[in-house]
């Protein structure tokens, strides 16, 4: 059943302590189950973005409202994934996705149950036991995505999440991405990526949203409409990379 407006950003500005306007008046909706992605020039503030919209750092004005109420203070709801690899290197992989779930399930076999389940999900069945050190990039990014799939989130924020894996890796888990997100084990409901890489982003999304201007405003939305698994040597592919493109030049 569709839910409507899963994720609703309602005139979002962000102005630094020093005064300088990152981005103002941002507004966008994100429906049940659509992959949103945004782009932008490099430190226009999208990365910023996210952490408003998690609510890490709060607005200066504007609301960000998560299945119709409104959201003012950080939640599990929302999850936010960095661009660094965020793994515990004592803690095992089962380890790194249960510490999320202990404080909200007492029992331990049932935490190491929901932990386990996790790891399934993202493709890392029988490496329960396995330590970073003993894990490629790609794994220790998919625990990360365990752990915070684990913390029952309606809402994923992705900040350039494939950007310290080698291209190969890269690629393998940007093909298993959105499935993963969106498996029915999973209690996730919309997704928002940020990334530099436009192939990744044409690869993946529903939509994406360009930023552009100082301070930053949202310049073009476009629904990407070619059927996955998507091939970037499609002509398609092509002709919605120049829509970015042309919206991506310095705006005077």
């Amino acid at each position: 059943m569709q839910i409507g407006a899963v994720l609703k950003v309602d005139g979002l500005s962000y102005i630094y302590p020093s005064g300088k306007a990152v981005f103002e008046d941002i507004s966008f909706e994100v429906g049940e189950n659509e992959f949103v992605s945004i782009v932008g020039p490099s430190g226009i503030g999208k990365s910023t973005l996210l952490r408003v919209i998690s609510y890490l750092i709060p607005p200066t004005r504007g609301k960000v409202i998560l299945l119709g109420e409104e959201i003012k203070a950080p939640s599990s709801r929302i999850a936010l994934i960095h661009q660094s690899i965020a793994t515990f290197p004592w803690m095992t992989a089962l380890e790194n996705v249960r510490i999320v779930v202990d404080g909200k399930v007492k029992d331990r076999s049932k935490a190491n149950e929901i932990a386990r389940k996790m790891l399934e999900v993202v493709g890392l069945r029988g490496a329960e036991d396995l330590y970073p050190k003993e894990m490629s990039g790609g794994m220790r990014q998919r625990v990360a995505i365990a752990r915070a799939l684990a913390a029952n989130p309606i809402v994923l924020l992705m900040d350039e999440p494939f950007a310290h894996l080698d291209e190969l890796t890269a690629e393998g888990l940007r093909q298993e991405i959105y499935y993963i997100l969106f498996n029915p084990e999973t209690t996730l409901k919309a997704v928002i990526l940020v990334s530099h890489n436009l192939d990744e982003v044409l690869e993946l999304s529903d939509r994406v949203l360009v930023m552009n201007g100082s301070p930053a405003r949202v310049v073009n939305d476009l629904s990407i409409n070619i059927p996955r698994p998507r091939q970037p040597r499609d002509p398609r592919f092509n002709e919605y990379l120049d829509k970015i493109y042309s919206s991506l030049t310095p705006i005077r």
